[in-house]
């Protein structure tokens, strides 16, 4: 038995040696960051506000706070790519969505991780909303859900409200508003 229990130890020494541990560095928890914040620009680069990411149960919490938009009923998505490029913001990718779903809470195979609940503006212009995503993380590990994957993300605000449905955005509407999420 001592003899076994000598051989166990040289054979992990020998795998950590070469590297082949990695199975419990892949799976180590995402380092959670308190908080984010990004700045929307609106298709003229005009500052309309901000975005306050933090984590919240095992998600997010985004708090809006912005201004100068068109008064309404306004879709908000997490996107791929960490690009705002005015003045149709198409840099930013389509919704990020790592687990290859299809769009909207109503569809029954599924949404994008990136969607969230419609939020509304004032007829002055101006938002304060918290929307939750239950769907992605605020982290700085591996996890393909962190809004830090691929070098980040964007967050965006949609001319229109999102129907919840409808493949690939809802039927939301033109980019009016984009800001990057990076580390």
């Amino acid at each position: 038995m001592k003899r076994t229990l000598e051989r166990s130890l040289f054979l992990v020494a020998i795998l950590g040696a070469v590297g082949l541990t990695g199975f419990a560095q892949s799976s180590k928890p995402v380092k959670p960051i308190k908080k984010q914040v990004v700045t929307l620009k609106d298709a003229k680069g005009t500052d309309v506000g901000t975005a306050t990411i933090k984590p919240s149960g095992k998600g997010v919490e985004v708090k809006l706070d912005v201004k100068n938009l068109p008064a309404g009923e306004h879709a908000l998505h997490f996107h791929q790519n960490a690009k705002c490029d005015p003045p149709d913001f198409k840099s930013a990718g389509p919704h990020f969505n790592p687990d290859q779903k299809q769009h909207g809470f109503l569809n029954p195979n599924g949404h994008h991780n990136g969607d969230m609940a419609n939020f509304m503006v004032k007829p002055n212009g101006a938002a304060k909303a918290t929307i939750k995503d239950a769907d992605v993380v605020l982290g700085t590990g591996s996890e393909a859900n962190s809004l830090f994957a691929n070098g980040g993300t964007s967050l965006m605000i949609h001319a229109g409200p999102d129907d919840m449905k409808t493949d690939p955005a809802g039927n939301s509407g033109d980019r009016i508003a984009c800001g990057v999420i990076t580390k």
